[in-house]
């Protein structure tokens, strides 16, 4: 399963304090990507770039807080430059040391609220988690280069949002999704691929 993320969604950090137990046995592969960059190609505005969107998105993610369990702050401030975090976060590692890192991050973002902007933050999350020189290493070419091309990866693959898990190709989008996935990890998915393919497949009626 590969979990697509960037720190700056909310509903990222929320599914991500969920994922492992959906996935159980199954491995999470986790990939940052910059969500902007899915908006650019897209041609979309973000939540927060969306005055009363805004407003309810932070609404919604406080009750899936509560439902959760989990704690929820708000950062220092929002959109915020996530691009020190996602690189970092992409850097070679053990799989559980990018693991304990994505959650230093996350809750740094919106477990506490102290935000991911200032490499001494940043560097101070990732040394505590066995990656002392990761700032240094986050500003190199290679870096930012395989940032790119896992945003490009993901939008090949059809994703147009954060969080997304895929599974065989299956793509499930947001924390409203984890039920599906779940049903779906269970062999229990009520779609149809020739119902979906006749809906997909709809003639436009209108332009705008």
């Amino acid at each position: 399963m590969t979990f697509y993320f960037d720190v700056i969604s909310p509903y990222a950090y929320l599914a991500w304090t969920q994922i492992h137990a959906v996935a159980g046995e199954r491995p999470v592969r986790p990939v940052p990507i910059l969500f902007a960059g899915l908006l650019n190609h897209h041609g979309q505005k973000g939540p927060a770039e969306i005055p009363s969107k805004k407003a309810y998105v932070f609404k919604d993610v406080l009750r899936l807080a509560a439902g959760f369990g989990v704690p929820l702050r708000p950062p220092p401030t929002h959109p915020f430059n996530p691009l020190l975090a996602l690189r970092v976060a992409g850097l070679e590692m053990e799989a559980c040391t990018r693991r304990a890192l994505i959650d230093a991050l996350f809750h740094a973002v919106w477990g506490e609220g102290s935000g991911v902007t200032d490499e001494q933050v940043v560097g101070g999350l990732a040394a505590d988690c066995g990656v002392p020189d990761a700032v240094e290493r986050a500003t190199s070419p290679e870096a930012k280069a395989r940032l790119r091309s896992s945003t490009e990866q993901a939008i090949a693959e059809g994703v147009f949002g954060v969080p997304t898990a895929v599974v065989d190709g299956e793509l499930f989008w947001g924390c409203d999704s984890l039920g599906h996935l779940r049903r779906f990890l269970a062999g229990n998915d009520p779609i149809d691929a020739a119902l979906v393919a006749q809906w997909v497949g709809l003639a436009s009626g209108v332009e705008r």
